[in-house]
This record gives C-alpha cells, structure tokens and sequence, in this order.
C-alpha cells in the first residue's frame, strides 16, 4: 500500500521512488487518488517545490546527453500511464519541458494501424525507444495490449495474459542495453476525472480533447481498475518497477514525477565529458583572433 503524506518533503532521506514503488501484496483499491505521500504541503509549496527541481533536472538531462555525444550510451525512459484526463500531457508540458529539446524523445500512442497490428505489439514501441543520451517519453504505451485490448475485448484472454511476459522480457532487455525505465501509473480517482470531464464540456476551446468514448470507458471502471492492478503486479519487477503516482492534485503529481525522474538521473550521475582538447591552447588560439 502507499502510505499516505507523511510529514516530509521527499527530500529529508525519504525517497520517494520507495514510497510509491509496487511491491508485493500492492493494492491499487488501497490507494488514495488524493493523497500526496512525501509531501505535507499544499498546492503553493508544491509549485514552489516543482520550480526549485526544474533547474537540477535540466543539468542532469544535459549531462546525460553530452555524455552520450563521448560515447555514453545510457538513457532513460518514462513510460506514463493513466486514465483519460490523468494528466499526462501536463507531466510532459510541466515536467519533461524543462528538458532541452534535443535530449528527449516523446512518443504519444494512439491505437495501432492495421499494419502495426501485423507486425506484433511491441514492434512500434521498440521503434520509439530513446537513443543514447536521451530522455524518452511515452504517452501511453505497450501497456495499452494488457490494458485496452483485454477490457474491450480485442484479443483473447490466452493473448493478452501471454503478454505480460512477452513485456518483462522486453524490459529487462532495454534496460540491458543501459536504459534505466520509469514507469508511473498516475492515479485518478473516478469522481475527479468526472470533474475534469465536466469542465472540458463547459470549455468550447477544450471541446477538441473531449471524446465521447471517455464516457464509454467510465462504464467499464472496475474492469480498468481490475486491469491496471495486475498489470502493476504482474510486471514491476527490479528492473523496471511501476510507481503509482495519486493524480487527483495535479501539483503534486507533476512534482512527484518530477522527483522520480530526478532521483533515477541522480543515481546514474552523469558527468561532464573531459575537453577533447588542449584548453589552454585552445584560449590563446583564440585570444589571438
């Protein structure tokens, strides 16, 4: 279970990526959608906190990409997961888009072609992974063939339950090659995302993210709940473990993705390559123009 805030601020020894991982005997029921574990403040602290780690996270990215410019070939994947309106986008705008550009690789998933159906369903994820030095981001992701396709029926039980691990498979193999994966599944309680349904109705220039198969989806909840849950369980493993982020306050969400992010390029520490050349030859030479 995730335990509720605890009174620290996530950075007082408590990591964050301990309270929010998946573990055994996790239960997604169990967990409060509006719950803010390793924060005890409120919506300001949270902001302000948000904005004190955009410039580490910024110099961990690039580092992480000048290193692979030298031959550094680690990278890293945030693979992002949630119901409709959980609030990926603004992971990626609040979070992620504090990044330089050209270090991250974003991937937004909208259901597969006939011809990638045709090719089996890891086919266009591996095509979507980052390359060396890069942050790569997946909005939704191989997770939709466990979760999608077996509560609306789109394959058979025997193909989507053969699926989870064909995935841990595939994880401990990206990660072999020096990915460090980051999976989160933001939380949303079903009330709060009634809400934000709501207001994007009452918006005309939201009129545009609204669809009406997130109704359609709402009336299938338990059956999502069921299947997120073991797909949670079933493939957090140690290479590449889920955290559940609680998603109803969307300031902390964002903060603590962006926490995750920061103790996962933290414990890879990147470093500044060397000068491929004479310094100090190199100002006197340029003194002299």
């Amino acid at each position: 279970m995730v335990p509720e805030a605890s009174g620290d601020d996530g950075r007082d020894g408590v990591r964050l990526s301990d309270l929010l991982r998946v573990e055994k005997g996790f239960r997604l029921e169990e967990v409060g959608s509006r719950s803010t574990p390793g924060f005890a403040g409120g919506k300001a602290a949270g902001r302000t906190a948000l904005r004190a780690g955009t410039e580490p996270f910024a110099e961990l990215q690039e580092r992480l990409f000048a290193e692979s410019r030298f031959g550094g070939e680690r990278s890293v994947l945030l693979v992002l997961q949630g119901m409709d309106t959980a609030g990926k986008g603004g992971i990626v705008r609040h979070v992620v888009g504090a990044a330089d550009p050209q270090g991250v690789r974003h991937t937004a998933f909208k259901a597969p072609t006939s011809g990638e159906r045709a090719r089996g369903f890891l086919w266009r994820i591996r095509r979507a992974l980052p390359e060396p030095g890069e942050i790569g981001v997946f909005d939704r992701s191989h997770y939709e063939d466990v979760l999608i396709a077996r509560v609306q029926g789109l394959v058979p039980r025997a193909t989507w339950v053969a699926r989870f691990d064909s995935i841990n498979a595939f994880e401990a193999e990206v990660a072999a090659r020096g990915t460090t994966i980051v999976k989160v599944m933001l939380h949303l309680g079903r009330k709060e995302q009634r809400s934000r349904l709501t207001r994007r109705l009452g918006r005309p220039d939201k009129y545009w993210k609204y669809s009406p198969t997130d109704v359609d989806a709402r009336l299938l909840w338990d059956d999502y709940q069921q299947a997120y849950q073991d797909a949670l369980t079933r493939c957090s493993t140690d290479l590449a473990p889920w955290y559940v982020v609680p998603a109803d306050r969307k300031w902390y969400a964002r903060w603590a993705v962006q926490q995750l992010l920061l103790e996962h390029l933290q414990a890879l520490d990147p470093q500044w390559p060397a000068a491929a050349f004479d310094v100090a030859a190199e100002r006197a030479r340029l003194a002299a123009t």
